[in-house]
């Protein structure tokens, strides 16, 4: 697991030199401690012959395969190819021995120079036989050209700039910015689409000229032209026939054998253990396959509502292993400015804060660690897919719709509680006579269109020229055919997983050195689940339906029975508490930023009815402190929305 970072040009004024080569490497030490290297070609003038670009790659390496030679970057046989490479293969053994039958010489025991040598047989298309998380920059010299490619669900970051003369690329958006010169434009429709999703989507970010690469895509830079393209495309609207008992077999397969290739490791390695399905599968089959007990981790918080380290000990107890426990009272004020930094662009998932926490401790004890990231997405898991199978239903029948979404609901007062049952009861009823997606993207905003309008003062609203709902709306078309639940959760897939819930591990993890591994995102795994009739997943209210089947045996039955929470922190407390005073100084200060795009007395309205306890506001507040961090961080002194 590593940082990587670099440029291709042809423009000899904006040639990136060894210094600030340099400069933009050490900008990734966190998610390389270990080592770094670094390569170097001059733009060259050859008549009559075609110029030779310039080319600069820099790499920081966190060492976990290969201990002894697998240093970056790393080169061919006649040194016409270079790479640099984050992530793991875990199919490589496999792939080395068809190369070398194919009569390719290897130097080192590293998954790297499989990649290299596949690219030599395959071009860009060598992405497509790769199982791992990765994120990869290929130097080809004889083509004159740099190939860029990401895994397929989205695990491991890249960024680029693509301007006339040169392209740059780096792991993190704070990479790039090391570059002199780099305009910091802030896109407005960013700022609405992050209000939205709590996110930036792909390939969006929160500057204009900077683009993020699509999971499952390449792009290939050559003559100055960039070309991006998907590589991975699954066909979400085929669904397969399968009876249960075939199912669970399958699953049970896939899933123990996604695990199996991901125990290779030359450090230690452990496991993220919540006492949840997804992560207590993980664990109980990676203590299956091992002949010690498994070293899982986990954090308690002092707020009951929010702490699962009772069951996850159950779980530990129950399948003997090595279990650390670490109780943690979160400082929001003083991990505020950590997360803006690392974060690179607003980002406003809260669970980032014990994620960070749970990296820190695991880190202190392994380099490795497995996680049940995915299972929500591919095994419809969310308890908000029960609002959209209720809505599916109502959709089937125009007239109960109808009269279930009068406007008679608006008369009954509810709480200001984010969960209470009438407040969720009107907000249900509100959102039936929009359009399945649209009416999910109410569900799933942080700020919903209506209240952003109410938020912007009118300069900014002038500058939004796209509808963040185009982002989902597409996710949502790929599954036509499905039923509602299919739809959502798949949607969530290629949405919410690969923007929210990745970045907020890969960030936090690798902010630690600590490298994340999801074997129920194992491609095999994900096209399998994803073909699935919901029938297999969801069923009388609850999904996880075929996880329950296949590995039940493994665990205790509480793992299943339980009610799911969510891996949060007490927001709504502290907005009243200890971020009270802070969150008043940040947004309301005549010194704020985010004035630029906010009315005041908008945003005075949430803190004081969040204060008042008249409405839980606390994830919108947290959204507006985090994007006032950010803008403090890296929005630079001229740093201004675009028009």
């Amino acid at each position: 697991m590593c940082g990587i970072t670099g440029a291709i040009w042809t423009d000899p004024k904006l040639a990136i030199d060894a210094a600030l080569l340099r400069k933009m490497t050490e900008a990734l030490l966190h998610r390389g401690p270990d080592a770094k290297g670094e390569y170097q070609h001059e733009f060259q003038l050859r008549p009559p012959y075609e110029a030779m670009p310039g080319v600069a790659l820099g790499h920081r390496r966190l060492s976990i395969i290969d201990l002894a030679t697998g240093q970056q970057p790393m080169t061919n046989e006649d040194g016409s190819v270079q790479i640099v490479f984050n992530g793991e293969i875990y199919n490589y053994d496999f792939l080395r021995r068809r190369l070398e039958g194919s009569g390719h010489k290897f130097h080192t025991d590293s998954d790297t120079e499989t990649i290299v040598h596949l690219y030599e047989d395959e071009g860009p298309n060598c992405f497509a036989h790769l199982n791992g998380m990765f994120a990869v920059a290929l130097w080809d010299a004889r083509r004159r050209r740099l190939v860029l490619g990401r895994d397929r669900l989205g695990k491991k970051p890249l960024v680029y700039r693509h301007d006339p003369g040169r392209l740059l690329f780096a792991s993190e958006l704070k990479s790039l910015l090391a570059v002199p010169g780099l305009p910091r434009e802030v896109d407005p429709s960013a700022i609405d689409e992050y209000l939205t999703y709590q996110y930036i989507p792909h390939p969006n970010t929160i500057f204009r000229g900077f683009r993020k690469l699509p999971p499952g895509h390449w792009a290939v830079w050559q003559d100055d032209k960039l070309q991006v393209k998907p590589y991975w495309n699954p066909d979400f609207t085929v669904e397969r026939r399968m009876t249960a008992p075939q199912a669970i077999d399958e699953l049970r397969r896939l899933l123990e054998d996604a695990v199996r290739i991901r125990l290779r490791s030359d450090v230690p390695l452990g496991a993220f253990l919540s006492g949840g399905i997804d992560s207590s599968i993980v664990v109980a089959l990676m203590q299956k396959l091992s002949a010690e007990p498994i070293k899982t981790f986990t954090i308690g918080f002092p707020v009951k509502e929010y702490d699962e380290s009772g069951y996850a000990e159950r779980v530990a107890n129950h399948l003997q292993t090595h279990h650390t426990t670490m109780q943690v009272t979160p400082d929001a004020v003083a991990i505020l400015p950590k997360l803006a930094w690392h974060y690179d662009e607003p980002f406003a998932d809260s669970s980032a804060i014990p994620t960070w926490y749970l990296s820190e401790l695991t880190r202190q004890h392994v380099t490795v660690s497995l996680a049940g990231d995915g299972g929500d997405e591919l095994f419809a898991g969310y308890p908000r897919y029960k609002a959209v199978a209720m809505a599916g239903l109502f959709d089937r029948l125009p007239p109960i719709k109808s009269l279930a979404a009068a406007r008679a609901w608006q008369l009954v007062p509810s709480s200001g509680r984010q969960k209470s049952l009438v407040r969720q009861a009107k907000r249900f009823s509100e959102a039936l006579l929009l359009t399945p997606e649209r009416r999910y993207l109410d569900w799933i905003s942080i700020f919903n269109e209506s209240r952003r309008a109410e938020l912007y003062h009118d300069e900014f609203l002038g500058k939004l020229t796209s509808d963040p709902a185009t982002f989902l709306r597409a996710a949502w078309r790929r599954c036509q055919g499905r039923d509602a639940v299919a739809t959502a959760s798949l949607a969530d897939l290629v949405t919410y997983l690969p923007c929210d819930l990745m970045t907020k591990v890969d960030i936090a993890s690798m902010a630690h050195g600590l490298e994340c591994r999801a074997p129920l995102l194992d491609y095999r795994v994900v096209e399998f689940a994803a073909s699935l009739p919901s029938r297999l997943k969801y069923r009388r209210g609850k999904g996880k339906w075929i996880l329950r089947q296949a590995f039940g045996h493994l665990l205790p039955r509480e793992v299943f029975t339980r009610p799911k929470m969510g891996f949060g922190v007490p927001l709504d407390y502290w907005f009243r508490s200890e971020l009270r005073e802070l969150t008043r100084d940040t947004l309301l200060g005549e010194s704020a930023r985010c004035r630029q795009f906010f009315r005041p007395e908008a945003v005075k309205k949430l803190v004081d009815e969040h204060e008042q306890r008249y409405f839980d506001h606390s994830a919108r507040l947290w959204a507006l402190v985090m994007l006032e961090a950010w803008l403090k961080e890296w929005g630079g002194e001229g740093a201004r929305a675009g028009g």
